[in-house]
């Protein structure tokens, strides 16, 4: 059965970011979230780290989750009104 996580997967419950800066930041926020949620188990979250944190392919994984979570913000901020 699927859990709703205790913490909130969208602070503030708000995609809507002042700046494109805020925006990104935000966008790593619900990467890690994502994480979290995922694999809630910090231990095994924690010893994983050594694995993928010198992997070139996990660090670009990474890299094009969080790309794709900025680019669902921007499109909600409506790549902030020029």
């Amino acid at each position: 059965m699927t859990e709703v996580p205790k913490t909130p997967l969208v602070p503030g419950n708000t995609l809507i970011t002042p700046t494109p800066e805020e925006g990104r930041a935000l966008a790593i926020t619900l990467a890690r979230h994502s994480i979290h949620a995922i694999q809630n188990n910090l231990e095994v979250l924690q010893n994983g780290r050594s694995q993928y944190a010198h992997d070139p392919s996990g660090l670009i994984a990474t890299s094009h989750v969080v790309a794709i979570e900025f680019a669902t913000i921007a499109a909600a901020n409506d790549y902030w009104r020029g």
